[in-house]
């Protein structure tokens, strides 16, 4: 028997109806709020740049999710995104047995890998010699303020604030042995 060529599913993204794709049953994954945010702020901002991927069930005529669900939440709970999007989510379908689809969810899920601070540390601090606001920084990178203050002191609070002018808080007091007994 000759086997065809492997062809990437990507090559393939259909539009298909958000009413016809369910979320799987298995998926471990979560996302805290902040990130979900950040996810919207993603898709309004730069559209579905990635699609889900589904196993379509011909007996239920419907795609289940394997890798996406908080992309498809979107969807789900932005009425503008659904808007904007017609309804439509694109979608790239794996044709595989369910524990197959459970593998490939996990896999999905791990590859993405987290940040590494001082990577993160160094785009902000970019970002602030680009002339980046710290409210600019926060709004687009889904970040709260003290964290962009604690990755800046990561980077080197000196630096960041090299053309700020400091006070002398404080003078030590000299004191004799006998005082500090």
């Amino acid at each position: 028997m000759n086997e065809k060529e492997f062809i990437s599913p990507v090559y393939n993204v259909i539009p298909v109806p958000f009413e016809k794709i369910v979320p799987n049953t298995y998926n471990p994954n979560n996302v805290a709020p902040p990130e979900m945010k950040l996810l919207y702020d993603s898709i309004k901002e730069d559209g579905y740049t990635m699609p889900i991927v589904c196993y379509y069930s011909k007996k239920e005529d419907v795609y289940a999710i394997v890798d996406g669900f908080h992309r498809w939440r979107v969807m789900r709970d932005y009425p503008d995104i659904y808007e904007r999007e017609h309804g439509m989510l694109p979608v790239t379908v794996i044709d595989k047995p369910l524990a197959s689809r459970m593998a490939s969810t996990i896999r999905h899920n791990r590859a993405r890998g987290t940040h590494d601070v001082d990577l993160m540390g160094n785009i902000v601090r970019e970002l602030h010699e680009l002339g980046q606001s710290d409210a600019w920084i926060s709004k687009h990178l889904g970040m709260d303020r003290d964290e962009i203050l604690r990755l800046k002191q990561i980077t080197g609070l000196a630096a960041l604030f090299k053309d700020v002018k400091f006070g002398q808080a404080w003078k030590p007091i000299e004191t004799s042995e006998e005082e500090m007994v």
